[in-house]
């Protein structure tokens, strides 16, 4: 009988941000549950619901909460319910972040954008990592053993777009964050790292973002499934030894001088 090259058999991963059905956060909890994991998905909304019933169905042990992960007592809260129901966490994928439900992104330039829309901005793309990452982090390290993935972004570490000041600063942070809790968790055998996606054709892309996914050197955008993919091999036990590296899923976008219209220059 052949092994799986990946397995996560009695495993309680946790993946917040995962209310979408297109989405990177979904995509990550199914795999998880084919490999074995009991999958404890996170959202806003109740959608989280139809999820984890989703998965249900595929035969896989999972579940489904509620919570604004801004908010540190929902999420001290959330934590807690996830330990009594299922004992512990040994993975954990911070995917929330972006936009939430029912609001919309603001791409106000620097000069016009308020304090306001700042502080949400950081507070949903790097405080929100820190808030779920500081309640999991002491039960990992009880148990000597952890993976943490931060999904943070090329837009901040490596890029940016005219608006985006916020969101770059708080993506770019996230790595910043992530390499120092690497080096401080590492004692425990608890490993951190980062995924980077560049254009994602989920259920929210817009038609701009649409037409810099065909400008890739793989003409196209990614199918959440394929940075999904990335994650869960960051969090299994294949890669022990890596931590706090980041990992660019992006159709070597970034490694293009030119993004123009291909007819122009590719």
């Amino acid at each position: 009988m052949t092994e799986r090259f990946i397995d996560f058999e009695n495993q309680v991963c946790l993946i917040t941000g995962a209310g979408s059905p297109r989405g990177i956060g979904f995509q990550t909890g199914r795999i998880l549950g084919g490999l074995g994991a009991k999958t404890v998905l996170t959202a806003t909304t109740d959608r989280i619901y139809e999820r984890a019933g989703e998965l249900k169905a595929m035969g896989v042990e999972a579940k489904g909460y509620v919570a604004d992960l801004m908010d540190r007592a929902q999420t001290e809260a959330l934590i807690k319910n996830i330990t009594e129901d299922f004992g512990t966490i040994h993975v954990l994928v911070n995917n929330a972040g972006m936009t939430q439900v029912g609001e919309t992104e603001d791409f106000s330039d620097f000069n016009t954008v308020t304090y306001e829309s700042w502080d949400r901005t950081i507070n949903r793309n790097l405080t929100l990592t820190f808030n779920v990452t500081k309640q999991v982090l002491p039960i990992m390290e009880k148990n000597n053993y952890g993976r943490i993935v931060n999904v943070s972004s090329v837009t901040g570490p490596l890029v940016s777009n005219p608006g985006e000041a916020a969101y770059s600063a708080a993506k770019a942070g996230v790595i910043g964050m992530s390499r120092s809790l690497a080096i401080e968790a590492g004692r425990h055998n608890i490993t951190v790292n980062s995924v980077l996606p560049g254009w994602i054709a989920t259920a929210s892309q817009t038609e701009s973002e649409f037409q810099g996914g065909l400008n890739t050197p793989l003409r196209r955008s990614a199918d959440p499934e394929e940075v999904a993919n990335a994650i869960v091999f960051l969090v299994s036990g294949k890669a022990s030894y890596i931590t706090g590296a980041e990992l660019v899923v992006d159709g070597g976008n970034t490694i293009q001088e030119y993004k123009g219209d291909s007819r122009f220059y590719y």
